[in-house]
């Protein structure tokens, strides 16, 4: 469903003497405001279809209502989350999840919400109905070839699926790995996985990435195909120039140094994207910026300094999108408020003083270098924000409005109660 226009237009109209005279306050505050909000305009994060449900843990799993039970719906969800924040113009496909039954009558649904078909992201990590072969003990690592080849032919298939759609990458998640010592060798592990990868690098269209995802643990607890930063870019760097590293934040060990990773990935050319979320012990999947802000403020820092240091484009050079599991939330209240939080942390990073950083460090302040982030990290930027989003047509506050207009009840009439979002 989407809104009215006159509702947005409307809810902007009551809310606008406030907003003017708190933009007013931070713009006069800032010397390059309209630069910044030229670059929140512009950026976009991209929402993936299995966002669009109630998650679950391994105990149970609780149905919000009116959840989207097809990818039309999906497609539906994430054109109102793009209307009330113009900042959501762009969705990521998981095969079999979401298989486009009419590619072209597909395109033109996202045309008519205005959004773009980022990553396709494949699964050897569950057994579907009617596979031929399990992956219980593996998929590209996996002992048998023909298990191998039947990960690899799925991949092909999801590639084929992202040309029809305009997509133009292809994510690969591995849940390879073993769970006791003994139980795989390493080597052989690594090799298979590089042999299969690189059978997947060659049916890429020349035009296209492949991001190379890591995560340190589960589904598999004593080591993983591609468990970490430093595996991802071996695999990297030995496919070719298509291939990138991905780094979704909650795939990393406790106290990881994030923002160091993103700096090397990026120095060596091979950072792809990002799976954004947030959490306190392992890959949580929480909103992003609920737990660690000053984190991912960090990481927007480095992301900021690295790309302008490379020429980059901040809002196509790299892969943007969530990757969240909402156990007890809305799932789209939730997905909102991830946006923003990324969006801020963005806001916060484009105003760190860079020369003055440069200099403080270059001469050993470590004081200084300190007060510099942390300066930029406590300006409350939520204004420049609903400044960008009044300037592209979107809600001055798109949480308040959602909860105004009874969204979740409209979709709980129009969908049920007890619905469940494909592929959860």
């Amino acid at each position: 469903m989407l809104l009215d226009r006159q509702r947005i237009e409307s809810h902007n109209e009551n809310g606008l003497p406030h907003h003017q005279q708190n933009f007013e306050f931070i713009a006069q505050r800032i010397p390059n405001a309209e630069n910044v909000l030229h670059k929140l305009i512009d950026f976009q994060v991209a929402i993936p279809s299995w966002a669009l449900g109630s998650g679950g843990t391994r105990f149970g799993r609780f149905s919000g209502g009116g959840e989207p039970g097809t990818l039309e719906e999906k497609m539906e969800d994430i054109g109102l989350l793009h209307q009330l924040n113009r900042s959501s113009g762009a969705i990521s496909l998981h095969i079999p999840w979401d298989i486009p039954k009419d590619a072209n009558a597909v395109k033109q649904q996202a045309k008519e919400y205005g959004l773009k078909f980022d990553a396709m992201n494949s699964n050897t990590f569950q057994d579907q109905k009617d596979q031929g072969l399990s992956y219980k003990f593996g998929s590209m690592q996996h002992m048998d070839k023909a298990v191998r080849q039947q990960a690899v032919d799925h991949n092909i298939e999801v590639i084929r699926y992202g040309q029809e759609l305009g997509s133009d990458s292809l994510t690969v998640w591995l849940a390879d790995g073993s769970c006791f010592p003994g139980q795989s060798n390493f080597r052989n592990a690594f090799n298979n996985t590089l042999e299969s990868l690189h059978a997947v690098y060659d049916a890429l269209p020349e035009h296209w990435k492949m991001f190379v995802e890591y995560k340190a643990f589960e589904p598999n607890f004593y080591s993983m195909a591609v468990g970490d930063w430093s595996q991802s870019l071996l695999y990297a760097t030995k496919l070719g120039k298509k291939a990138y590293t991905l780094v979704d934040l909650g795939h990393h060990l406790p106290n990881a140094n994030i923002e160091q990773i993103v700096a090397l990935l990026l120095n060596e050319k091979k950072l792809g994207g990002f799976h954004f979320n947030d959490s306190k012990y392992g890959d949580d999947d929480l909103t992003v910026g609920s737990i660690k802000p000053y984190q991912l403020f960090l990481i927007f820092k480095e992301l900021v300094e690295g790309m302008d240091a490379r020429g980059m484009n901040h809002a196509k050079d790299l892969g943007w999108m969530i990757d969240a599991s909402h156990n007890v939330k809305d799932p789209l209240e939730d997905l909102l408020q991830s946006v923003e939080a990324i969006k801020i942390a963005y806001a916060q990073a484009l105003l760190v003083d860079a020369n003055a950083l440069a200099n403080a460090q270059q001469n050993n302040d470590v004081v200084l270098a300190q007060e510099i982030l942390q300066g930029a990290f406590r300006i409350d930027v939520r204004p420049l924000l609903a400044e960008a989003r009044l300037r592209a047509g979107a809600a001055l506050n798109p949480l308040e409005l959602f909860r105004a207009e009874k969204i979740r009840e409209q979709l709980i009439t129009a969908r049920g109660k007890i619905t469940v979002a494909t592929g959860l």
